[in-house]
């Protein structure tokens, strides 16, 4: 680690301590000119790559998976917290199967998972996007999958 004062590359750690959000927090000190600081780390996660319909091939975007749920979402009484925390168990569910490459539509189903759970209004709204109903019966056929389930 440099120096951000005197670019040494030659720096040692005082202090490490585990932060509440699971970074590592460093306290360093430079051999040369005994100024510290302090880092933060966190390891980089390789999330897995999407197979699209198409046969396209993307990286996976935190930010597109958030769009979704929050478009089915909108409107709705769900407290945005709970909303990081669905992205965060599909993106560590993502994290954990280890495969390097994931199809699109199992991602939506996990979305759909996590939306049944959160909201059943907004489960509805994105089961009619991501499955193309084509009209009213598909619909009643969900709301009555939903109504058996309770």
């Amino acid at each position: 680690m440099h120096c951000p004062f005197c670019n040494t590359p030659d720096t040692r750690v005082i202090d490490s301590r585990l932060t509440p959000d699971g970074k590592v927090r460093r306290r360093r000190e430079c051999v040369s000119c005994k100024e510290r600081f302090t880092t933060y780390e966190t390891a980089e996660l390789n999330l897995p790559r999407v197979i699209k319909n198409d046969g396209r091939r993307e990286p996976f975007e935190e930010a597109k998976l958030r769009a979704g749920m929050t478009r089915a979402l909108e409107k709705r009484p769900v407290e945005s917290e709970l909303i990081d925390k669905a992205v965060q168990a599909i993106k560590d569910a993502l994290m954990r199967c280890g495969e390097k490459e994931i199809p699109s539509r199992q991602i939506g189903e996990m979305v759909m998972d996590a939306l049944k759970d959160l909201d059943r209004v907004a489960y509805v709204r994105f089961a009619s996007v991501y499955r193309s109903f084509e009209d009213v019966s598909e619909f009643r056929q969900v709301i009555e999958g939903l109504e058996q389930e309770t």
